[in-house]
């Protein structure tokens, strides 16, 4: 009896021990990295962000999801569905507005920023037999203006009204990433794809190595038209294959964006580790080159996270 009753205080043991470890596994951080598409610069930028957190912050797991971005993002991260995401700047705004038109039907209340990082600008690209060479040419031909209620397409959408037109006065409308619009271009099967992105983004290099293209400028009236948080801005000559001049458009700066539950000191690593390693996003994309720690904090349009917040005052920011 004596016996029995000793397996049965060592099988507790074990078993408690064991429940022990369950909890401290997982008591582990996960961290999940929300993007965009694959061809866009959210993804390859994402995936060294979390490299950064999984080789410098202890004891977090890292994850990288590829998403429909901004909008997609914002949602999720409200659900609790993700712990950083890459967001337009538009978007996040409309997000702690509750646009419902922008598909924000209520606040997301529980946003928080990180950082204002890189600018993505409006690059719109046509072939170069559809003819098309300045943006009243998109009328009556068939542009793709980015995945359904994206950050992109909110900018398509907004761009159109700032310069009197619809997705009406196109013959053909399509909604969908960068990667596939461009495969339509190549294909003749659309004429142009908008796109909202970094400098250099891997679709439109494709696109231009493949076919002769045509750069189209978005007129610098537009930005005064929409306003902050839209700027005018150029896409340098020579950003893509055969473009001989500066193309002048549109930039939103793009936001990093976590959420209330994050815990402070997960929030302030995800901070400190992104603005310590940029040389590692930088050689995942180059628009990471525009990141700086000065602008991090500046025009951030929802709360800073008291993590990243502690951050900055640390260097002197706040």
């Amino acid at each position: 009896m004596l016996h029995m009753k000793r397996n049965i205080l060592v099988a507790g043991a074990v078993a408690f021990g064991l429940g022990l470890n369950a909890a401290a596994a997982n008591a582990q951080e996960f961290i999940n990295v929300l993007t965009g598409g694959t061809s866009g610069v959210y993804y390859p930028l994402g995936v060294a962000l979390s490299k950064v957190y999984g080789d410098n912050i202890e004891g977090v797991r890292t994850q990288v999801q590829s998403t429909k971005a901004s909008v997609e993002n914002l949602n999720l991260l409200q659900q609790g569905r993700g712990e950083i995401a890459f967001a337009l700047g538009d978007s996040v705004k409309s997000a702690w507005e509750a646009d419902e038109e922008a598909g924000f039907p209520q606040q997301l209340d529980k946003l928080r920023g990180i950082a204002a990082i890189y600018p993505n600008y409006i690059q719109i690209v046509a072939s170069e037999e559809s003819g098309i060479e300045t943006f009243e040419d998109l009328k009556g031909k068939r542009l793709s203006v980015g995945a359904p209620a994206s950050g992109t397409e909110l900018n398509a959408r907004r761009i159109f009204d700032a310069m009197g037109m619809s997705y009406d006065d196109l013959a053909q409308t399509e909604y969908l990433p960068f990667g596939e619009s461009v495969e339509l271009i190549k294909n003749r099967q659309l004429d142009a794809t908008l796109q909202s992105a970094g400098l250099g983004v891997a679709s439109i290099k494709d696109l231009a190595l493949s076919v002769p293209v045509t750069m189209v400028a978005v007129p610098e009236e537009v930005a005064e038209t929409l306003g902050a948080p839209f700027i005018s801005a150029t896409i340098p000559a020579g950003t893509y294959e055969g473009q001989e001049q500066d193309v002048p458009t549109l930039a939103i700066t793009n936001i990093l964006v976590t959420h209330s539950d994050v815990s402070e000191e997960v929030a302030y690593e995800m901070t400190k580790q992104l603005f310590e390693n940029l040389d590692e996003l930088t050689a995942a994309h180059s628009a990471a080159r525009a990141i700086s720690l000065e602008n991090g904090p500046q025009g951030v349009p929802v709360p800073l996270h008291p993590g990243a917040e502690r951050y900055y005052k640390e260097q002197g920011l706040l």
